[in-house]
């Protein structure tokens, strides 16, 4: 590990995250009619009971799914797996019997941690073993004796550039999150209460907020949203005392639509898509605070955050790179460059993957040298990174290239539009135009021609969507996250239909 990391060789995540005092709160389960509270010390106990059902059957090193939603014994179950030197490997309750197969097979997950409705998704895929009923009674077990590169976590990719990968991790991941976590809430401090309406399932859930929670000794909510609603959202952080939250963009932009304002929070940090200006504006008027954007993805996450308490926020940057991160901008040849180029990120980073699960070539193209290849462009504004795209994502239009991003954020300031896709559309004499797929909010009604005109004024002329389709909804990954290239298909489609 790189030196400015201060990772002990032998580590435990599980550990990490049961070493406070026993009776500390560690989880306020919202889950059911009645609120309660979970102490370090009954985490423990029942991250033991599974531990000792898994040992019947788990030696260390296997994989063992855990298809649970938001709850303790979520937490519980990935700490057994982790105690006992095994892998865990987050499953999502939304994934249709496809996505769970191939993960599950792909993994070698002969266990899942589950409950009933899970054992229901899961059918054969798997032998289900229900969370709360396989607890078994005994003395406290020891830690297993892992170390920081040893593998603890396996977690796939939610798959907006290709097939799902499965994202090996070892034990150092979560001492990798804790600083960009720390900084996205503006300094995790005594007194804070985290959630997030993310699932547990994906890093950003189990990493950016979950197991931080726990090893920093800051109370995590759970709450199970079937449907993420504002009004249900605001009871959430009524009820749990909730004071710093983690939203997808897609949340704030639900929030953005109802007008939904929710005073009283300390900090509210936003990843996974940047924000843009109208955003980070609303941000301050419905939660009286400056949204912390910050950067990562699985494969090494948490590297670049922006934390209004120590700098002031860049529209369109998705902050400055995070301490004991390298994150640079390469050139093709993996030169370090001041112009637009690819996001990258240095070897030594405490939250980069090991491998990809069984797929070496991949691990191999994900590397250039010494640097880890986001997939994402950006370019340097002083020492913030603003972001200008998925590599995949920008489009070329008459020698311009141009992010979707700052488009997309255009149109939403328009009071009609609540969401939208913007993509290239193959063009034979621009090479690709802008094509904007825009949903209209309940009601509301708006033209193309001044759609147009909103970006045309705001931002360049040769930016503008020469094209606009209104739809009902966008092609959205089960992370909320816009499939940009099931837009690009249609799009495409379309230019076939018209020739």
């Amino acid at each position: 590990m790189d030196g400015q990391w201060q990772v002990p060789p032998r580590l435990n995540m599980a550990r990490q995250c049961l070493a406070g005092p026993a009776e500390q709160l560690a989880i306020i389960d919202l889950t059911g009619p009645v609120r309660q509270d979970v102490s370090v010390g009954t985490l423990e106990k029942m991250t033991d009971g599974l531990a000792r059902r898994l040992m019947r059957d788990v030696a260390p090193g296997d994989r063992v799914g855990v298809l649970l939603s938001q709850s303790p014994w979520c937490a519980a179950a990935h700490l057994a797996v982790w105690k006992i030197g095994a892998i865990s490997v987050p499953l999502f309750k939304l994934f249709q019997r496809d996505a769970l197969r191939s993960r599950v097979s792909d993994a070698g997950a002969k266990i899942v941690l589950t409950d009933a409705q899970g054992a229901e998704l899961l059918g054969d895929l798997a032998s289900p073993l229900m969370a709360s009923e396989a607890g078994e009674e005994g003395p406290p077990l020891p830690f297993a004796d892992t170390g920081a590169d040893d593998p603890a976590v396996l977690i796939y990719t939610s798959g907006t550039t290709g097939s799902p990968k499965g994202a090996l991790h070892g034990h150092r991941v979560l001492t990798g999150h804790l600083p960009g976590v720390s900084i996205s809430h503006n300094h995790l401090q005594k007194g804070d209460c985290l959630w997030t309406p993310a699932d547990w399932a994906w890093i950003g859930g189990l990493f950016d907020v979950l197991m931080p929670g726990l090893s920093l000794g800051i109370p995590v909510v759970a709450a199970r949203l079937d449907k993420f609603t504002p009004e249900a959202c605001a009871d959430v952080i009524g009820r749990g005392g909730v004071r710093n939250v983690f939203f997808p963009p897609t949340a704030l932009r639900m929030l953005k639509a109802a007008d939904q304002a929710i005073p009283g929070l300390r900090s509210v940090a936003s990843g996974g898509e940047p924000l843009g200006a109208e955003m980070l504006a609303w941000g301050e008027r419905a939660f009286g605070l400056t949204i912390n954007e910050f950067y990562g993805q699985t494969e090494c996450n948490m590297v670049v955050s922006s934390c209004a308490t120590d700098f002031p926020a860049r529209p369109g940057c998705i902050g400055k790179p995070v301490p004991g991160h390298e994150v640079a901008v390469i050139d093709e040849a993996g030169n370090l460059t001041l112009d637009e180029g690819d996001v990258a990120i240095h070897r030594g980073s405490a939250s980069m993957l090991l491998e990809y699960w069984n797929n070496p070539q991949a691990t191999a193209e994900k590397f250039r040298g010494d640097w880890l290849v986001t997939g994402d462009r950006g370019v340097w504004e002083g020492d913030y990174l603003r972001f200008v795209g998925r590599d995949d994502d920008v489009i070329t239009s008459a020698g311009y290239r141009i992010g979707p991003a700052e488009i997309e954020d255009c149109l939403l300031t328009h009071p009609a539009v609540a969401t939208v896709g913007v993509v290239g559309k193959p063009d034979p004499l621009r090479t690709e135009i802008v094509k904007a797929y825009v949903v209209l909010k309940p009601g509301a009604k708006v033209s193309a021609h001044e759609l147009q005109g909103l970006v045309r004024d705001r931002l360049a002329h040769y930016s503008y969507p020469r094209e606009i389709a209104f739809l009902d909804a966008l092609p959205m990954t089960v992370t909320g996250k816009v499939i940009r290239k099931e837009l690009k298909r249609r799009a495409a489609a379309e230019l076939e239909a018209e020739q």
